[in-house]
């Protein structure tokens, strides 16, 4: 396999994404899910990374991730998705890969792509029409980045520094929906009262 081109450096973010291969479903049930976000905490932890933003999805993954160690962002990737096949195909009774290749992962070393790529990651089960709200997709730390839910996997810091606001941020993911498909996200405004 070649060598990957991308050097991973301390302080850095980096959108880290795959797919299944021939694009089949890599989750089955949402125990599938619950796997992968433990492996990912996990890992996370272990490798003093810090995810910002990810949405898993039935055939693919997006996660949005700062290197805070020494420890390359790469290993997140390869540990959580190498154990979860392994898993994977033992629980399915399947040999063989689950995605296409190797993970992709490209540095993001300007703010305004940055914070383009939180809500492009939040926003996927919308665009891709699996659900209607983004309330109703739960694979991903949208609920933590408006304070629905209390989960681990967020940097709070870098949600408050970016968009003071809950509103700020329900605005800016709601304006780039609409400009895909001319709908609002749906969000309820009741949710943020």
């Amino acid at each position: 396999m070649p060598h990957r081109k991308i050097e991973f450096r301390q302080g850095q973010y980096y959108h880290v994404y795959n797919r299944g291969v021939g694009r089949q479903s890599i989750f089955r049930e949402e125990s599938n899910y619950l796997y992968v976000l433990g492996l990912l905490k996990l890992y996370c932890s272990e490798l003093d990374v810090a995810v910002i933003a990810y949405c898993l999805m039935p055939n693919h993954y997006h996660l949005l991730l700062r290197q805070d160690g020494d420890e390359p962002v790469g290993l997140i990737p390869q540990r959580v998705f190498n154990s979860y096949t392994k898993a994977y195909n033992k629980r399915y009774d399947r040999i063989g890969t689950l995605f296409e290749g190797r993970y992709r992962a490209i540095c993001v070393d300007n703010d305004s792509y940055l914070l383009h790529l939180c809500r492009y990651v939040h926003a996927n089960p919308v665009k891709d029409a699996l659900v209607s709200r983004l309330e109703d997709w739960p694979y991903s730390n949208f609920f933590e980045w408006v304070g629905m839910r209390s989960g681990a996997l967020v940097d709070r810091s870098f949600v408050t520094e970016h968009f003071s606001e809950i509103g700020d941020y329900v605005q800016f993911v709601s304006d780039y929906v609409a400009g895909l498909d001319g709908h609002p996200i749906g969000i309820e405004p009741y949710l943020f009262e």
